[in-house]
């Protein structure tokens, strides 16, 4: 007889004996004994159809739990006990936060998000700071068998404004001259860069004297006259159209870069409305005039069309023909900005506190939080308490453009602050207040203001994205109402059908980049809502995802065992795992996560993507030594160039790996063939020490070379999907 007719017949049979149990079990006489239909196992269909695959007793098993089970009377009344809800009322008021609803409640925040599971809530958007509406509180007050009443309404007493302010306009007769503030603006390549690098001429000394260059976002320019002129080096378009756009009047002075040859340009026409804009004086500098195509006149007749009129045009616009990169009339242009600068009668009070502005800030490894400023009123000293945007700061050292230290910083002058808590924006204004406390004040007002503003805009928001949610959730509703749940599982089910039916032997190898999950639920819902969002990941180049089985009910043991069989993990979302359960998942290295709320799942199901992700391996520096002479070394017959170096960050250690970096290109990366400290070998040279080192290849060292220590870490990766949360 053909042997598939024959397996056919031997499934019958099997099936046959576990009918014959359950009419056996259904004939016993149980003492008031009744039925009770229960929700279907999680075994799939497929392993009834296929007995082959399991064991006998797990085929009696399911068939069991197919049908019905066996209830006694007194389990019934166990079963019908109801929870008992916590008597009392909650006080309600509208616009009540999920976390102060949970604090009245005497709930935790989870309670609120189950609460809130089934209803047109968008529960991705909604975190513990965001408003409810009030209908919404009710409801979740009800579900939690809880009665609510209206909280008196109390007339919250408006906070005091602590805020720091700038002090009223000083007295005339105590006003004294300051330099100006001057900002250079123009195209690119018009030689906006090569004028700053001309007027300061402390850039070459400071270069010349300690090899490194100090770099700070304004300088001062000391003429022969004795006049002073501060020009901002980095500020640009955007830094000078953000100034503007916070109120402040930091440039006194706007001098217009335009190239003889090339004329008016997209940027230059930028440079002018932004200087109309702010208020501020022009002047022009026509540079490159040395250039045989250069045509000083084309360029005055085109600013005429921008509403700039020279002075050779009967305007009030000062132009000056220069050569940034030979210097020519520079001193022309200095002057003419000192003659404007009079004209304006620019001064400043230096008495009382102090008033600035944040040009550049950065955090500095060594210095902390660092800003650039240009006092405008008072004089800085250190020891003085400044308040900038939502951050304070403690003088502890000033510096001038050449990294200088200095203990006064006057009006117009530019200095670099050290001793900042936070760093501050650029424009951020700077005031002085009278002490710690004070400053602390100012900030935690200044720190509520933003708290409520923001608040304000998203309640604009989450009014206009629930909105937006309850039509988008009525019409996917609308779109599903002829479909049962049954239907789209056997979609889904038929989809992967392939995968089910495999048997392990015949599955090849799977990769490791590859997540198989199997995902279990409380209800429909929260299945259907779990799948909506794994449906949105968009990296399988990174990791694979797969969803191997999914269902309602508690982990079972045939969870455990596709898990096993595809190297999964099991995630479960309200639902629950026995210790049986545990102990076999165990025993058998397969992983269970159980959670109740949904984004703590899907940040779980995240941590293990990056798990499946190969480590990135990223450099870490431990050294940096610069090269200060060069010599060579004869063994045998070869030449081994030398270095002698300074070791200027950190610590150079002979076992770790190597870069040789010239003009910022690294050129050659390996390990050290010796390391010499006054003719000794070392293992570990320290920050401030001389050393002598040769490479394991011959290459030839410069004088300003740069020597990388540095070690290599595996680093986690992390996956680029965003799941909306």
């Amino acid at each position: 007889m053909n042997r598939g007719l024959i397996l056919k017949f031997e499934n019958l049979v099997q099936l046959r004996g576990a009918c014959q149990q359950l009419r056996t079990l259904s004939y016993r006489k149980v003492y008031k004994a009744q039925w009770k239909p229960v929700q279907s196992s999680a075994h799939p269909v497929w392993s009834v159809l296929y007995p082959q695959f399991w064991q006998k007793d797990k085929l009696i098993s399911i068939a069991f739990s197919q049908c019905r089970h066996l209830a006694t009377k007194e389990e019934m009344k166990k079963k019908k006990k109801k929870i008992p809800v916590t008597k009392g009322e909650v006080e309600i008021r509208q616009k009540m936060t999920v976390e102060e609803l949970a604090r009245a409640m005497g709930k935790d925040i989870d309670h609120i998000y189950e609460a809130l599971l089934y209803t047109d809530v968008d529960l991705d958007s909604l975190e513990p700071d965001s408003i409810l509406y009030e209908d919404h509180i009710k409801l979740i007050v009800k579900k939690s068998g809880m009665k609510f009443k209206s909280a008196k309404v109390k007339e919250e007493k408006e906070r005091e404004n602590t805020d720091a302010v700038k002090r009223p306009p000083a007295d005339p007769a105590v006003l004294t001259p300051r330099p100006p503030v001057v900002t250079i603006l123009g195209h690119v390549d018009h030689g906006k860069t090569t004028l700053l690098d001309s007027l300061r001429k402390t850039q070459v000394a400071a270069m010349e004297a300690g090899g490194m260059t100090q770099h700070i976002g304004a300088f001062l320019v000391h003429l022969p006259s004795g006049e002073k002129i501060t020009f901002l080096d980095t500020p640009g378009h955007a830094a000078f159209s953000a100034m503007r756009a916070r109120g402040t009047h930091v440039t006194d002075i706007v001098i217009l870069v335009v190239a003889a040859e090339d004329g008016v340009m997209q940027q230059t026409i930028e440079s002018i409305q932004h200087a109309k804009n702010a208020g501020v004086p022009l002047i022009v500098a026509i540079n490159k005039c040395d250039k045989p195509e250069a045509d000083p006149e084309r360029v005055k007749k085109e600013l005429l069309a921008h509403d700039v009129v020279c002075e050779d045009f009967g305007g009030d616009v000062q132009t000056v023909n220069i050569s940034a990169l030979k210097g020519e009339n520079l001193m022309v242009l200095a002057e003419a900005t000192v003659a404007l600068a009079e004209m304006l009668e620019l001064k400043a009070d230096a008495t009382g506190l102090v008033e600035g502005t944040v040009v550049e800030s950065r955090k500095d490894k060594g210095k902390g939080p660092v800003t650039t400023a240009i006092i405008q009123r008072g004089t800085l000293r250190k020891g003085c308490v400044l308040v900038a945007g939502k951050t304070w700061a403690k003088v502890r050292f000033m510096f001038d453009e050449n990294g200088k230290a200095v203990d006064v910083a006057s009006p117009g002058i530019p200095v670099e602050i050290m001793g900042w808590k936070e760093v501050p924006s650029a424009g951020d204004e700077i005031l002085e207040v009278g002490s710690e406390q004070r400053a602390h004040e100012v900030v935690a007002w200044r720190t509520y203001v933003e708290q409520q503003e923001k608040m304000k805009k998203d309640m604009e928001v989450i009014e206009a994205k629930q909105m937006e949610h309850r039509m988008e959730y009525e019409k996917q509703q609308q779109k599903l109402a002829h479909l049962s749940w049954r239907q789209r599982k056997a979609v889904l089910y038929k989809a992967n059908k392939h995968l089910v039916f495999s048997k392990p032997k015949e599955r090849t190898e799977m990769d490791k980049n590859v997540l198989s999950v199997i995902v279990k639920g409380d209800v429909d819902g929260s299945v259907e809502a779990i799948l909506n969002i794994l449906e949105s990941y968009d990296a399988d180049d990174e990791c694979k995802l797969d969803i191997i089985h999914f269902g309602m009910g508690d982990i079972s043991e045939t969870d455990i065992s596709l898990a096993e069989t595809f190297n999964g993990v099991v995630f479960g979302f309200g639902v629950k795992a026995n210790e049986s359960i545990k102990q076999l998942a165990a025993k058998k290295g397969i992983k269970i996560k159980l959670h109740n709320i949904i984004y703590k799942l899907i940040e779980d199901l995240k941590d293990e993507l990056n798990s499946r992700l190969p480590p990135s391996v990223v450099e870490n520096t431990i050294g940096e030594a610069s090269v200060l002479d060069t010599f060579s070394v004869t063994v045998g017959k070869n030449k081994i160039p030398v270095a002698g170096c300074r070791v200027q960050k950190g610590l150079l250690d002979k076992k770790m790996k190597f870069k040789l970096i010239r003009n910022r290109d690294v050129i050659w990366k390996g390990s050290l063939s010796s390391l010499k400290h006054h003719k000794d070998d070392v293992q570990v040279i320290k920050m401030g020490m001389d050393c002598g080192l040769s490479l394991d290849k011959h290459i030839e060292f410069s004088i300003g070379d740069e020597i990388l220590c540095y070690e290599e870490k595996e680093v986690q990766q992390t996956t680029s999907w965003d799941p909306g949360f």
